[in-house]
């Protein structure tokens, strides 16, 4: 017997989809700390092969759980992250000091 309560859960819009969040992170200095920690990280893995041999492309794996993915995945995320955060609406503007 069909029930004529509303579904529950959020509503969605037709047409409207929702922003993909995939990369994005908390905040923004999070997601710079990420990146921070991880090209650094990425690169060292490559520069050090010639001097300690493939024992430093160990590294690789650290560095993109940091970066979540490739380095190209931590710059959308950046973007993202911008666009999420609370400033995005503030029109460029900083607050006076």
């Amino acid at each position: 017997m069909p029930t004529d309560n509303p579904p529950t859960g959020p509503r969605r819009t037709p047409g409207v989809t929702q922003p993909d969040t995939m990369f994005a992170s908390r905040s923004v200095p999070v997601h710079l700390v990420r990146g921070a920690l991880g090209l650094p990280m990425m690169v060292a893995a490559f520069v050090l092969v010639p001097w300690w041999g493939p024992l430093t492309l160990l590294l690789v794996v650290p560095a993109a759980v940091l970066l979540r993915g490739c380095p190209t995945c931590w710059a959308l995320g950046l973007a993202q992250t911008c666009a999420l955060s609370p400033r995005a609406g503030a029109g460029g503007s900083r607050p006076p000091r």
